[in-house]
């Protein structure tokens, strides 16, 4: 029998970024999958504060060139890769000059939320789509981490509804406490036309914060995982509401042979 595949689109990861509970789930998580014996992709942004040449990036030429199209302006996406070697895993990095060179993740030295923070979500969770797409490579499940991944369920449920890499995937979300303050640009919303999205696909972002972001996530997605052990009480909620399947938190002894049986669980649907 063909083995499973996982797709993890990622926010954060360690040794890219600095260690929270997060990033370690991002490293040791689609290791152990793949160890049980699961094939893995991994995505996360390429985020400035990330040493390319520490971190043996480079460029990987036959998926890179695309251009994604934001609010009627070209992009071109650059796809870097780097293996972790004790891990025998490969993680993909979606890059783009205008969004990610900047020595920042989210927020300026003034800790100012960038603009453009809405677009340059967008752009990761379409690249890294588009980028499985390249690859011809059908995942079963499509694992999203942080709220910097929140649109790739509703991309996944409604751009790509009849692409037969997609349809069947079922789309876990894991809900952490990684909160952002404000709310993103006001024509976000408009600027997800162009990709079928509808304003009433995305009622519930009004306004386009961090909560809201969440609550849309968890409506497209399949599943839910628990990340923290603090969540929001309103999303907690809201995701109890919701009817989805829902693994609760798991410490960090337990959380890869949960997970596991967590998907096993929904393959089986």
């Amino acid at each position: 029998m063909e083995n499973k595949k996982i797709l993890y689109i990622s926010q954060e990861i360690t040794p890219f970024l600095p260690e929270t509970e997060m990033s370690l789930i991002g490293r040791h998580l689609p290791q152990g999958i793949q160890e049980s014996g699961k094939e893995v992709r991994v995505f996360m942004p390429r985020f400035g504060t990330i040493n390319e040449r520490r971190n043996q990036l480079h460029e990987v030429i036959r998926l890179s060139g695309m251009n994604l199209i934001i609010d009627d302006t070209d992009h071109s996406l650059i796809i870097k890769v780097t293996s972790i070697q004790q891990a025998r895993m490969q993680v993909y990095f979606i890059d783009n000059e205008e969004y990610f060179k900047r020595k920042f993740i989210f927020e300026d030295e003034n800790g100012k939320f960038f603009e453009d923070n809405d677009e340059r979500m967008i752009f990761f969770n379409r690249g890294a789509i588009e980028t499985t797409k390249k690859l011809r490579w059908t995942p079963d499940i499509i694992h999203c981490h942080g709220w910097f991944s929140a649109l790739s369920p509703v991309f996944i449920k409604r751009s790509y509804k009849n692409d037969p890499l997609f349809k069947n995937a079922k789309i876990v979300y894991s809900i952490y406490d990684d909160k952002f303050t404000g709310e993103l640009n006001p024509g976000f919303k408009k600027k997800l036309d162009y990709y079928d999205i509808k304003a009433t696909d995305l009622k519930l972002l009004k306004p386009a914060n961090y909560i809201n972001l969440q609550k849309t996530a968890i409506d497209y997605s399949d599943a839910l995982i628990m990340g923290n052990e603090n969540i929001s009480p309103e999303i907690m909620e809201y995701a109890e509401k919701s009817g989805k399947k829902i693994l609760p938190y798991k410490n960090e002894d337990e959380y890869i042979k949960e997970y596991n049986s967590f998907y096993n669980t929904l393959l089986k649907k």
